[in-house]
């Protein structure tokens, strides 16, 4: 049994008296120590999929209205508002996009690790500051002991990353979701931050979501993708056969987008035309007005998930073969 299962997931956001479609029946599972990549442009779905697992929906115009989400076998839907705040932090955690703004600024960065472990963990205070050290330290930040006392200002970039990571992991959780946790990082950064999460992740099994639009960064950190586009998965797969065979034409759009190092480029791949915004009526195949494959049955004929390898799925009518 996977250690988290979402099927057909809907989530819709409420303009007026209309409850409009932004994620629509999306469907996958994440096992124990298995990092599940997440990939596609802004305004796809993806951060209000995480934000929708966490429980963190409630209380806004968006909300959870079709499909079921389980957590270790028990219904997340179906929980109480006092089961679902005792899941979160202590099974699962969340890395927000930003971390400039994820902290808060007026508080040090020690007593926001405090706060979780106090929360959660029912620690006094001075066991709870130690604990706070002792994570500061694992995610590599230096003089663990004096940073506990700096304002998130005092920090750069990368170490209110790892603060945040740090706070994700305070009391061990089994499924870690980062949602763009190298943006805004310069790249050297960016591979230490992600370097840091594996490591972390082969100590202590945590299974990870990792959402990114870089399907270079997944490339290299992900055991299976899933390409999101428009609220829908588009492609799922491991993360081998994927990038083998690029069945997608959105997928191979994403991939050729990256611009190469190796030679000179006049003028740079792109993905043509934007994704559709909420609540436009798109007849078909929701990405046919920007595909390079589109026919006649993509404009009036929504595909549907078939499987063309094992364990490899896609949502398209004409999906690339074996070439590159």
């Amino acid at each position: 049994m996977a250690l988290l299962d979402v099927e057909n997931l809907e989530i819709s956001i409420r303009f007026g008296h209309e409850l409009l479609p932004v994620v629509r029946g999306v469907s996958f599972s994440v096992d124990e120590n298995e990092t599940l990549g997440i990939v596609g442009e802004s305004g796809c779905g993806k951060s209000l999929t995480a934000l929708a697992i966490m429980g963190l929906l409630e209380g806004s115009g968006v909300r959870v209205t079709g499909g079921r989400m389980r957590f270790g076998g028990r219904d997340l839907l179906a929980m109480s508002a006092d089961e679902r705040r005792h899941i979160m932090g202590n099974d699962m955690a969340m890395i927000f996009q930003e971390p400039m703004t994820s902290l808060n600024p007026v508080y040090r960065v020690g007593d926001q690790i405090i706060e979780a472990l106090q929360q959660h963990r029912n620690l006094s205070r001075r066991a709870a500051r130690r604990r706070a050290i002792e994570l500061l330290d694992l995610v590599r930040i230096p003089e663990p002991d004096s940073r506990v006392d700096s304002f998130p200002h005092q920090l750069s970039g990368g170490q209110r990353q790892r603060v945040m990571i740090a706070m994700a992991l305070s009391c061990d959780p089994k499924l870690l979701i980062a949602d763009e946790p190298t943006t805004a990082l310069d790249v050297t950064v960016q591979k230490e931050v992600l370097d840091l999460m594996l490591d972390l992740q082969k100590r202590t099994g945590t299974a990870i979501i990792l959402i990114s639009h870089d399907l270079g960064v997944i490339a290299e950190t992900c055991n299976s993708v899933a390409v999101m586009y428009w609220g829908r998965l588009v492609e799922t797969a491991p993360t081998d056969a994927l990038f083998e065979t690029l069945a997608h034409p959105y997928t191979r759009g994403l991939l050729h987008s990256i611009p190469a190092i190796d030679r000179d480029v006049d003028w740079l791949d792109a993905i043509p035309g934007r994704v559709p915004t909420i609540g436009e009526q798109i007849a078909g195949c929701p990405f046919h007005p920007r595909c390079p494959r589109a026919e006649s049955r993509c404009r009036h004929e929504v595909p549907q998930p078939r499987e063309i390898a094992p364990g490899h799925l896609v949502e398209c009518h004409f999906p690339y073969g074996g070439d590159r």
